[in-house]
């Protein structure tokens, strides 16, 4: 098994990427030719937390990332949310109103019960519990079948390790590095993790995300084979940022935000902090820039990213809308 060790997901990907170009044989898959490694790789990340993906390259588009790991967490699993961050989300359905294998929703109420309390509430008993295993896979729904949505992460084991801290290990039955294993897996369970962690009352420990089959598709992987070989991009002082924690208040308090947020939208009545300070500007700056056809919209939705307190999201959201203003003035010169 290959080993990828690295402080966070934006320092993982180009070492993901010069080990997949150095070792990875091409295969046939159902959607095209594909570069996928011999055996199964494990990505290790020291600091989970440090979610972001910075890389103009990638164009990792932060607002989804954010936002879909936000419904994860409330147990959602509707298209109508995602695919107002991300359109082409809606073609991964196969009824066009939810999604088959929605994580979140497996999380907590697939299986007609929630699995996330049960969890939080062992490791609080018993920090040497060896048996919180958080089920996504369903072979009653899922083996066999032939849909459009089938989850790819299938189980995730929750320990805390012997300093206290909570460790995840998630198991990955097949990974895409670009939009899975780097791209929405990194955030979606590093956010599951940092919740978890919260609610047992813990620090966040190391995040292992196992793939049985790791792999790029070729046309997808080529345009990163120079970034391949860029190593760490220290232009980010991370150590310098304010990664702002996104539980403050007790985990039934925390909830009642979120299920506020996903049913009723931007509302005042929020009572976690992270909600008003981080939550609350990144929505309203991504709704002005998606629904506006002013000229001026990039303005001002980078004016209201200047109240998001979170470091991270906010400069990463910025430079995304940038590079979009950029293209239209581009886009505009050419006409």
């Amino acid at each position: 098994m290959k080993v990828i060790k690295a402080r966070n997901v934006h320092e993982a990907f180009p070492a993901a990427l010069l080990t997949l170009f150095q070792g990875g044989v091409e295969r046939d898959s159902r959607n095209g030719k594909v570069l996928v490694y011999p055996s199964p790789v494990t990505t290790v990340y020291e600091r989970p937390t440090e979610r972001v993906m910075f890389w103009p390259e990638r164009d990792a588009n932060p607002f989804f990332h954010f936002f879909e790991s936000l419904w994860m967490l409330n147990g959602n699993n509707d298209v109508k949310f995602v695919s107002q961050f991300v359109k082409r989300m809606q073609t991964f359905s196969d009824d066009g109103n939810t999604f088959h294998g929605a994580y979140g929703h497996r999380w907590r109420k697939h299986f007609d019960f929630d699995q996330l309390p049960i969890i939080i509430d062992s490791l609080k008993r018993n920090p040497d519990d060896r048996r919180s295993v958080l089920q996504i896979w369903d072979a009653t729904t899922d083996l066999g079948t032939d849909g459009k949505d089938l989850p790819c992460n299938t189980q995730v084991y929750f320990s805390r390790n012997s300093d206290g801290a909570l460790d995840m290990t998630v198991c990955n039955r097949s990974n895409d590095i670009v939009w899975g294993c780097y791209g929405a897996n990194a955030v979606h369970f590093s956010f599951l993790q940092e919740f978890m962690a919260s609610a047992i009352g813990c620090e966040v420990g190391k995040y292992y995300q196992m793939s049985n089959n790791w792999h790029g598709y070729l046309d997808t992987v080529e345009p990163f084979r120079n970034l391949s070989m860029k190593g760490f991009n220290s232009l980010y002082q991370l150590d310098n940022f304010n990664l702002y924690p996104i539980m403050q208040t007790p985990v039934h308090q925390w909830q009642q935000d979120l299920s506020m947020f996903m049913s009723e939208g931007l509302v005042i009545g929020f009572k976690d902090p992270f909600f008003k300070r981080v939550v609350t500007p990144l929505y309203e700056s991504f709704v002005h820039y998606k629904k506006s056809k002013a000229k001026d919209r990039f303005e001002i939705a980078y004016g209201i990213l200047d109240d998001c307190i979170a470091d991270d999201w906010r400069i990463a959201c910025q430079e995304w809308i940038l590079r979009r203003e950029e293209n239209f003035n581009q886009k505009g010169i050419n006409q």
